[in-house]
């Protein structure tokens, strides 16, 4: 099982990406799960044609924990992708990093990676304030490797540097590594030197280079992904490219033997070293 978390400032279009790699790699024969921990819960949308799934915490919330089933919690999307919102809590009341952790404990108690056994696993993760809740994917072993999505706008650099000092925080410990940068073009001057100028500064790369698109935004308003709306386009061609570059830095970080630390994470105990690779 690879796990990765695709960070990124709110509006920079890290939920579209997510959705459309989701998607991608499981057109690919791959058994993908997608974790969305947005408060906006918006992260799975894309791949049930605009409508939203009940949140873990909202479940929390109208049920007691021993009473509420896994199935619940997991909604099949588009392409067969497990999907999964954390949720959120209500505007002006609670911790939204709180509630991811809720929500992951739930998960982890009813065993859910165990029993869904999902070949990939994404976690979609907002940015802008990396408190000890939006970090839970990567200080608890969750995500092993973590990607940023960013443009070349100055608030959405500043995030990524932001994110990637948090991973930094834990890789001593094994938890994670910062795979590269994944550049989401708002065409704004010199893009691309600078995302790379940032990416050398945090000595990682660039990952992948989606171009700026109307059939983004036109697949968004009708509540799907690209790969759905338009499969033979340029820009589901570069989604697809950006998840099979992900997957290759997962694997070969898997190889490297950086996945075994977080097995405790899931509560698995893999009968073989491959069960994770």
């Amino acid at each position: 099982m690879l796990c990765f978390a695709l960070y990124g400032k709110g509006g920079i279009g890290k939920s579209t990406t997510s959705a459309n790699v989701a998607l991608a790699l499981a057109e690919s024969g791959l058994k993908v799960m997608l974790v969305g921990c947005d408060p906006k819960a918006d992260s799975t949308k894309l791949l049930r044609s605009g409508k939203t799934v009940e949140t873990v915490l909202d479940l929390l919330r109208s049920h007691h924990r021993s009473a509420l089933p896994l199935e619940r919690m997991v909604t099949e999307g588009t392409g067969g992708v497990l999907l999964v919102e954390a949720g959120g809590p209500r505007p002006g009341v609670g911790c939204a990093g709180r509630g991811i952790i809720a929500a992951f404990e739930a998960l982890k108690a009813r065993r859910a990676f165990e029993i869904y056994r999902p070949d990939v696993v994404i976690f979609d993760v907002l940015g802008d304030v990396v408190c000890g809740g939006f970090a839970m994917p990567i200080r608890e072993g969750w995500a092993k490797n973590v990607f940023i999505v960013t443009s070349g706008e100055s608030m959405a650099l500043y995030a990524a540097s932001n994110i990637a000092e948090a991973v930094d925080t834990f890789a001593e410990r094994g938890y994670a590594k910062l795979g590269g940068l994944v550049l989401n073009r708002r065409d704004v001057p010199e893009e691309r030197e600078q995302v790379e100028a940032v990416a050398a500064r945090l000595k990682t790369r660039i990952v992948g280079d989606l171009p700026r698109s109307e059939l983004v935004q036109a697949a968004d308003v009708r509540g799907e992904a690209v790969l759905v709306t338009a499969p033979e386009s340029d820009m589901a061609e570069s989604y697809r490219k950006l998840a099979q570059s992900i997957l290759a830095i997962c694997r070969e970080n898997a190889r490297a033997g950086l996945v075994g630390e977080g097995r405790k994470a899931f509560g698995i105990i893999p009968e073989t070293e491959s069960d994770f690779i």
